[in-house]
């Protein structure tokens, strides 16, 4: 049994991790706002500390005997360039800044994205290993990358592991219920560009387990920063299969057993709806899905890696195929009444 830390911990990829750690018998702590959905982690026993990972003096006191922290906390949508780096690249330093004041700095597991590293372009479609060139495309990517350079920073006095995933799906996410929504509802699934693009998901009870294991016996980066081999102490985590985005699109249509249209979007439409979306979310003072910072993602090429160094290192597994958990998933929101 360790004293864990979690930042992030409210948030769809923190449930799943949290209930993972609970069923070691870990003691939880976790970074809240006020306004945090907690409810549904109050069956793990879970001790919630009031906080921001914006605001350093909030989490300082929160690591006092901690023996591992899992960074998840981060933003996906933002109105302004700002608050992507305020959040993904300043709240990582607030928080790394915290462990060092800690007595015996813990073990930090960095949950990061595929998004940091960039896309595959060309026509090889190797998929991106932890050694391969970074090469973000969007802010949000970008602000990941800056904040996997501010822990590269930290790792001389902090045993850190960072962990790329790809695509993160599973029970209770609502990023990826609206690429099931128009499928449920219209049989119709959109495609950006006309060009073949390819993609890596992992589920997130995988991935939970996965972190675990980081944590544990994970490589961690490199003691000055600058040594040990290209890609040490980084992680990718997927599923091995890389379906095409129409691909995936037939596969959730047979995962809510429907027969799927798939229709490509010319990017002139796509970068229109996401001039669309730009607008909406200012006006309505709140990020929405789809802006310019996706349509770059969306039409930038592939978002494939390869999770064999975890798969090798670590015993990283994907032990139901993707199709099923794609069905459990929508039955998980059937029940929910989010489908």
């Amino acid at each position: 049994m360790a004293k864990v830390f979690v930042t992030g911990g409210t948030g769809f990829i923190g449930y799943h991790l949290i209930k993972a750690l609970s069923e070691g018998d870990h003691e939880i702590r976790c970074l809240a706002r006020k306004t945090s959905r907690i409810e549904p982690l109050r069956p793990f026993g879970v001790q919630f500390v009031q906080g921001d990972i914006r605001d350093a003096d909030s989490i300082t006191g929160a690591l006092s005997d901690v023996q591992i922290v899992f960074h998840l906390a981060g933003t996906t949508r933002a109105l302004r360039r700002e608050e992507f780096f305020r959040v993904n690249e300043h709240g990582t330093r607030h928080l790394l800044d915290a462990c060092l004041r800690c007595k015996a700095p813990p073990v930090v597991v960095f949950v990061s994205s595929l998004a940091a590293a960039g896309p595959v372009v060309g026509r090889s479609l190797a998929p991106k290993v932890e050694e391969s060139p970074c090469h973000p495309v969007s802010l949000y990517g970008i602000s990941k990358r800056a904040g996997e350079k501010v822990a590269e920073k930290y790792a001389k006095d902090l045993p850190i592991t960072i962990v790329r995933p790809g695509i993160v799906f599973g029970e209770w996410d609502k990023d990826c219920l609206e690429m099931f929504r128009p499928i449920a509802r219209t049989g119709i699934h959109l495609v950006p560009g006309y060009r073949r693009k390819y993609y890596s998901l992992v589920y997130v009870g995988d991935l939970a387990n996965l972190l675990i294991r980081a944590a544990e016996q994970g490589e961690r980066l490199p003691a000055n920063g600058q040594s040990g081999q290209p890609g040490q102490g980084y992680y990718f985590a997927a599923y091995e299969e890389t379906p095409s985005y129409a691909q995936l699109g037939k596969m959730m249509g047979e995962a809510l057993g429907r027969r799927t249209l798939v229709i490509p979007v010319a990017p002139p439409v796509v970068w229109t709806v996401a001039l669309f979306g730009e607008i909406t979310g200012q006006l309505r003072k709140r990020p929405v899905l789809f802006t310019w910072d996706k349509a770059r993602e969306a039409l930038a090429g592939s978002w494939i890696c390869s999770a064999a160094k975890a798969r090798r290192q670590l015993g990283f597994e994907t032990p139901i195929a993707l199709l099923d958990r794609l069905r459990q998933t929508v039955a998980w929101y059937r029940q929910a009444q989010w489908l």
